[in-house]
């Protein structure tokens, strides 16, 4: 199996360098160990209301993800037949000429040393967007150390076209130490010496229940009010400035940019506002879970204003890929969720760390309940029956943990759950 698979690899590989060195595209190329898929979209985004883009759909960021993205396929899991058939259809676009996107929005992640560097020798980006490597980092496991992970992160900025453009998240010290020694870099983020910086952040509010985001978008004398209702968290406004500095090289008019990322409807499972059981709100964070983009949500759940009588309730599960830094994580995350909520629902093993640096940190034992592996839709059934109007419900963690199957069970409308949650394909729901 493993050899096929390295077959098509190969081969997919091959027909999209034919389709780039055929129709020439503008690529995007973006990697970090956060935010990597929603600043994807918020760049898609953007540049779609001009442009004529492509973007990876999903995480399509693997050695088989980014050349499907160029070839305009979808994955075809373990059926030899779609991916005959997906082969033909590639080598059909090398052979006969036919309309293409004129920019291409990709994502490229690591897994393992070298994932990164493979791909961009051939990709050859004209932009590269580096979001951000935090202390410990997803996908960190099968690396040394965070450091080496961030220099496999920096391969895709090393082999960005001579007249491109380099553009990292001037908050992180170790992306601003990545761009050393390249020229033409832009920076953004929140702080005001950034390139592209954001202020006046806070968040939407309808009939006193959270709906979404809004924050200004700042270059030089330029200040652009943006909301992005249906979301939450600082996540979609670095998504939103990064596609700022990405449209600005682009040539996008700054009126019909700030048009763009207001209709711009965030993926789902990214800190997605969605309506709960009795009146409660839940925000979905369930895509994956990294030790960063766990305390960032629970700052945004601390930040909710919620009305007399609601609570903050956190549902976490396992935070996977950590290796020897996984124990480590999970306390930080249980200390940070007894400064940010009331109530804690772990589940997995590894998440009862959580539960117990919650207690150390004075979160009441009573407020504080534990699942098992397996055991995300009997959480999210059991809490079902306990939340009231007013309640501000979180729940996150990494992809295998299924946490999406908690939310199902607590959402006021679950028929709409294919609509509004992540892996609802039926690839996803027989796992």
């Amino acid at each position: 199996m493993q050899t096929i698979k390295k077959l098509i690899v190969v081969t997919l590989t091959l027909e999209a360098k034919l389709v780039l060195w055929r129709y020439q595209p503008k690529i995007i190329a973006v990697t970090g160990s956060v935010g990597k898929t929603t600043t994807k979209d918020a760049i898609y985004a953007a540049l779609s209301s001009a442009l004529h883009v492509r973007k990876s759909e999903k995480s399509f960021n693997s050695d088989i993800g980014v050349p499907l993205t160029i070839l305009g396929l979808e994955n075809a899991w373990r059926n030899p037949l779609m991916w005959a058939l997906n082969l033909a259809r590639g080598l059909m676009l090398v052979v006969r000429k036919t309309p293409y996107p004129l920019w291409l929005v990709v994502e490229v992640g690591a897994d393992r040393p070298g994932d990164i560097r493979r791909v961009a020798r051939w990709l050859k980006p004209d932009i590269a967007v580096i979001t951000g490597v935090p202390d410990i980092p997803v996908h960190v496991e099968f690396f040394r150390t965070p450091l080496e992970l961030a220099r496999e992160k920096r391969a895709l900025a090393e082999h960005v076209k001579e007249s491109g453009r380099v553009i990292v998240n001037g908050d992180d010290s170790r992306t601003i130490d990545m761009s050393a020694g390249f020229k033409n870099v832009a920076t953004y983020g929140l702080g005001k010496h950034n390139t592209y910086s954001a202020s006046h952040q806070g968040i939407l509010y309808e009939k006193g229940k959270p709906i979404g985001t809004r924050f200004r978008l700042v270059s030089g004398n330029l200040a652009l009010p943006v909301s992005i209702v249906g979301a939450l968290g600082k996540a979609h406004t670095y998504g939103a400035l990064a596609a700022f500095a990405v449209a600005d090289v682009a040539g996008i008019d700054a009126a019909q940019l700030r048009q763009a990322l207001s209709q711009w409807s965030p993926p789902p499972g990214r800190m997605r506002v969605i309506r709960g059981v009795n009146g409660s709100t839940i925000i979905d964070d369930t895509y994956n879970s990294s030790p960063a983009a766990a305390l960032s949500a629970l700052d945004t759940l601390k930040e909710v204003k919620i009305p007399e009588g609601g609570r903050r309730i956190a549902v976490l599960g396992d935070m996977l890929e950590l290796g020897r830094f996984a124990t480590e994580a999970h306390r930080q995350v249980g200390v940070r969720t007894a400064q940010c909520a009331e109530r804690l629902i772990t589940v997995g093993f590894r998440s009862r760390a959580t539960g117990e640096a919650a207690l150390d940190a004075s979160m009441p034992e009573a407020n504080i309940k534990e699942y098992e592996q397996n055991e995300s839709r009997r959480a999210g059934q059991e809490l079902r029956g306990e939340l009231r109007d007013g309640d501000i419900v979180l729940v996150k963690g990494s992809q295998s943990m299924r946490m999406e199957r908690s939310v199902e069970k607590l959402m006021a409308e679950p028929e709409r759950a294919p609509e509004l949650l992540v892996r609802q394909d039926d690839e996803w729901k027989k796992r």
